[in-house]
């Protein structure tokens, strides 16, 4: 299946409206939106409003026209003139039947493969080595990996790096903190709490004593000019802390093809300078490197510094360098950014180094908004530290439990584990990707986890709710093969809602990446799941028979499929029982 029925009603309203206008193929773009209201039409196109301006004509006139020509479209069962000039398709149940079939025997489920597939790098999570992950690293993290998802699943080749902060002051403080006060014996349990511990132990007489502050700054110094005995204890932290986030991200079911962080990159950085400054692009001005943007109003007076005073380099430095690895070693044609939106001015200046630099890769900033406490503030713990992500996926596991506990309390032992594993990480996911991604939003745990709304366990549990009619039939094969040898007829008007919603599906994924928009997909398969339930009160499946009870059966694996599907490109897994 090619299309989907947007653009194949589209493509076909393009063709009989164009030629009884008219109107030359190419010279206007035919759209075709699904209506929101079913009294008014499967699907609806205002184009006759959008000519009537070009062809200075009664916009209602051109809708008579445009519904004339379409009279005779296999899809429709009529067309409809409505208002000031929208034009109203109700489809054909025969038609929409086959295209269910269609459905059904594509492993792709409707959703076609981009006819220009891209090489995409998707930058996200990037937390910083010898420093604990936290909630707030959720965002990032899960929209980035949805992201990615979905890219792949439409055809892109996806590069994901996680540009991991390994290289910086804190290491001087570390450093110090290892060689004074280590605990060998916690730096193997649990290191990322111990490299935390040293680094405050450290950072709190760095305060008050000027010769502590000093020698962490001799110990930086000794690392940047590559001392043995330090760049040993740096690739030590990295280490020890990469094993440390693996387990985190192994959790969350998140992978990266890279964890290339900013210590990668360091030997580059002087050269760089040394090129924009060469080339003109950068100027001196107070001893410091600066990149200035005088012919752009909203950047004019914010130039970009890529070289301090002192000698430093900054992140700006660290991400051009990163850019030109990802072009020219990649061949990226995009490159992704997830990182959150106060880096907004941050990631304007270095786009605009790089295409003045001649990058030709399409970069784009995916910000997003922040995680807030019952209290509508960020998330911290009572003494005011970040709330620990590894703390919020186990809490997360445990409620879990506790709700499984008590819906279900005959699974085995082992399976309630993995069962609450898959429904807590799920569920926090999800409380993610179902909101706008510039939203700041309430982390609100019995609202996550209910079985009921919009929500992961609700979405799961439909799921499971449809594999439990198969579970019941003698021989699901056979009754499935024989679902699938004709179209279901859709006489109920709750089998062809879900048919509808069904086909919807290949319009939605795309759509995800066109604004970054995880949300749409999330609110898809929970109109679905609705839909689904709906159609399982109004209709019988196991009760009915013949072509009735195919027709269901098929509608009922369809739904299982695309909700399995959807959720897995939300990198949340599903379950067989709960």
């Amino acid at each position: 299946m090619s299309m989907s029925i947007k653009q194949q009603l589209a493509a076909e309203l393009g063709q009989a409206a164009g030629a009884a206008l008219g109107v030359v193929p190419g010279d206007f773009q035919w759209q075709v939106t699904a209506a929101n209201d079913p009294r008014f039409g499967d699907y609806q196109t205002n184009a006759a409003m959008l000519l009537a301006k070009v062809l200075r004509r009664n916009p209602r006139e051109l809708a008579t026209v445009i519904a004339g020509a379409c009279e005779g479209l296999p899809a429709c069962a009529r067309v409809e003139v409505a208002g000031p000039g929208f034009v109203n398709f109700h489809l054909s149940d025969q038609w929409l039947g086959a295209r269910l079939l269609g459905q059904q025997a594509d492993p792709r489920l409707g959703v076609a493969a981009v006819p220009e597939p891209r090489r995409v790098v998707v930058d996200f999570s990037a937390p910083n080595v010898a420093k604990p992950m936290h909630v707030g690293h959720i965002r990032s993290t899960i929209i980035g990996d949805c992201l990615a998802r979905v890219a792949r699943f439409v055809g892109h080749e996806v590069i994901t790096d996680n540009h991991i902060g390994d290289w910086g002051t804190q290491f001087g403080m570390i450093l110090l903190g290892w060689k004074q006060s280590l605990d060998a014996a916690r730096l193997e349990t649990d290191p990322i709490a111990e490299l935390l511990r040293i680094y405050r132990e450290v950072n709190e007489h760095a305060k008050s004593d000027q010769a502590v502050l000093q020698a962490c700054r001799d110990e930086l110094v000794k690392l940047q000019a590559g001392d043995e005995e330090n760049l040993a204890i740096w690739r030590r932290c990295v280490d020890l802390s990469l094993r440390q986030l693996r387990e985190i991200y192994a959790t969350l079911g998140v992978g990266f093809d890279h964890f290339l962080g900013e210590s990668f990159y360091n030997d580059r950085l002087q050269p760089l300078v040394e090129d924009l400054l060469s080339s003109g692009l950068a100027e001196v001005s107070d001893g410091a490197v600066c990149v200035f943007f005088r012919d752009v109003p909203e950047l004019a007076d914010k130039p970009c510094l890529i070289r301090k005073q002192d000698g430093g380099y900054l992140y700006a430095t660290t991400d051009l360098a990163t850019i030109d690895h990802r072009i020219s070693e990649w061949r990226a044609d995009d490159i992704w950014y997830v990182v959150g939106a106060p880096q907004q001015l941050h990631f304007q200046q270095v786009f605009e180094v790089a295409r003045r630099r001649g990058a030709r890769a399409q970069m784009v900033h995916v910000a997003h908004g922040s995680i807030l406490g019952q209290d509508r503030k960020l998330m911290k713990t009572r003494s005011g530290d970040n709330v620990g992500l590894r703390e919020v996926l186990e809490e997360a596991v445990e409620r879990a439990r506790g709700v499984i506990d008590g819906k279900n309390p005959g699974l085995p032992e082992a399976e309630k584990a993995e069962v609450a594993s898959i429904i807590g990480i799920g569920a926090v996911k999800y409380a993610e990707l179902s909101q706008h991604r510039m939203t700041d939003y309430v982390f609100h745990w019995d609202r996550m986890l209910s079985l009921q709304g919009n929500t992961a366990p609700y979405l799961q549990y439909s799921y499971v709710r449809v594999r439990s009619i198969f579970r019941k039939l003698d021989d699901p094969g056979a009754e499935l093969a024989a679902a699938v040898a004709a179209a279901p007829a859709l006489a109920d008007p709750a089998e062809r809602v879900l048919a509808l919603q069904l086909q919807r599906f290949a319009e939605v994924v795309p759509e995800v990446l066109d604004g970054f928009t995880p949300n749409a997909l999330a609110l898809y398969l929970h109109e679905l799941a609705r839909a689904f339930h709906s159609f399982f009160e109004a209709c019988p499946v196991l009760k009915s028979d013949g072509p009735t009870r195919a027709g269901r059966l098929l509608l009922c694996d369809l739904t299982a499929r695309v909700l399995r599907q959807g959720l897995d490109l939300l990198g949340i897994e599903v379950v067989e029982r709960m």
